[in-house]
């Protein structure tokens, strides 16, 4: 943003908040969570104390009003959104259900008189939950149909759930997406593409195009004291289903189909464990059963209305490695109209995403820009050329956090990758990290 030395020294100087001016002591626990309302004036923070508070953001910040939701069985806050108008706010949690069996819940508060307006259900709770609109809101769902193979559900529900009208939906199914290799669906985020042409955006676009064209994308390590640069191979994701080799015109599909009946009917057996062979039997399923994805993600009409909901998910393993990416359409965006799959034929079980950036390393945080056309990924890498052969275990995470940048108009990663953090948990333990975006920083 500067154009000298100085500049940027007085830009630096003047921005980045270098004094504490207060403490909040109010919580008695881990605080998880910090989300600012669009006008500024209010913000909410969640805590592992199981409580939401309300805060008002003036020159003295005080508190507004607290929730305890243990008394609806959450064993602690972990993630809220104030709706675009500021007048209700969503907060999700971990709900302790029977047999102690941990699922996600999400809750909404009115912020004209803070009453409960509305729970939902959410599983896993790191599915965390985000507003669509004023009055919509995403939750997930998560269905078992075998030891490593899962099918998670994204519905659309109403912020007010007392019905006026037994015509008036209160949820609609959004989205059923099959799941590979103990991956699930997590982080749901909306992107609103009207935003992107904003005059306050963070990067150049021709600057962009320009990076986008080069084949390595560096990564500048803010972390070292060595100035080089260090060159990132371009990652190739490996096609879901290996092609069998073309015996006269059979396709890979025809020899799997062939594979799995010879198998059935006693004629090989199959060299394979019974995890590989689950992959590849949900992966035949998903071939045949898809709704095939809509039109080019990048020709849309002016992007006027159309909203990507973006998610982690994977293919290889239960650690999230790939960035899931599905176009609401505007008849999908009210719960108003039939309830379930109306635009799926019958044998269509799965929708298909319609774009997905696999990131090679495990996923720890995710951020928009405010104009919503850059997406900040957080991840720690896999080793260069690791191959995964069990999904339970999946390849050790690098300790350097690289910060990854895409450019949701062009989806491509846009040439400068950041790395200055370092992070010591194990593979297993190693959750999600919050991170927030603004004009000039990144936190």
């Amino acid at each position: 943003a500067a154009v000298s030395w100085y500049d940027e020294f007085q830009r630096l100087y003047d921005t980045i908040p270098c004094v504490e001016v207060q403490a909040l002591r109010e919580h008695n626990d881990q605080v998880l969570h910090l989300s600012f309302s669009h006008s500024g004036c209010l913000f909410a923070s969640c805590s592992k104390d199981c409580t939401v508070k309300i805060w008002s953001n003036e020159l003295d910040i005080s508190l507004q009003h607290s929730s305890n939701m243990r008394p609806y069985n959450w064993s602690y806050t972990q993630f809220s959104q104030f709706n675009s108008d500021d007048s209700l706010l969503l907060v999700s949690g971990v709900f302790v259900g029977p047999h102690n069996s941990s699922s996600g819940e999400i809750a909404v508060i009115s912020m004209e008189n803070f009453t409960l307006l509305s729970r939902v259900r959410n599983k896993p709770y790191d599915v965390f939950g985000c507003w669509l609109n004023e009055t919509n809101l995403i939750s997930g769902n998560l269905h078992r149909i075998g030891r490593i193979t899962s099918c998670s559900v994204l519905w659309l529900n109403n912020a007010f759930q007392g019905i006026e009208s037994e015509n008036v939906n209160v949820v609609k199914r959004l989205f059923k997406i099959q799941n590979l290799n103990a991956s699930t669906i997590r982080t749901v985020m909306v992107a609103d593409c009207s935003r992107y042409d904003s005059p306050d955006l963070l990067l150049d676009y021709e600057e962009q195009l320009a990076a986008s064209s080069t084949s390595t994308c560096p990564v500048f390590d803010l972390g070292s004291d060595s100035e080089e640069e260090e060159a990132k191979p371009k990652q190739t994701p490996e096609p879901a289903v290996q092609e069998l080799p073309d015996d006269g015109g059979v396709t890979a599909e025809d020899g799997l189909q062939q594979f799995f009946d010879d198998i059935m009917e006693g004629r090989v057996r199959p060299a394979m464990t019974e995890t590989e062979l689950e992959t590849k039997v949900a992966e035949l399923f998903v071939r045949n059963r898809t709704k095939p994805p809509e039109l080019n993600l990048l020709s849309t009409d002016s992007n006027s209305k159309t909203k990507y909901l973006i998610f982690t998910t994977g293919c290889l393993t239960y650690s999230p490695h790939q960035i899931g990416i599905k176009r609401i359409l505007p008849h999908q965006m009210t719960t108003a109209g039939p309830v379930l799959g109306e635009e799926r034929r019958s044998d269509e079980f799965f929708d298909s995403l319609d774009h997905v950036i696999d990131i090679h390393g495990h996923i720890i945080g995710m951020g928009l820009s405010p104009d919503h056309r850059y997406l900040y990924v957080n991840s720690r890498a896999w080793p260069r050329d690791c191959v995964i052969s069990d999904p339970m275990q999946p390849p050790p995470i690098a300790e350097e956090i690289d910060l990854h940048v895409f450019d949701l108009k062009t989806m491509k990663e846009v040439k400068r990758a950041l790395r200055a953090h370092r992070a010591y948990t194990p593979n297993e333990e190693c959750f999600f990290i919050f991170l927030d975006v603004s004009r000039d920083f990144v936190a």
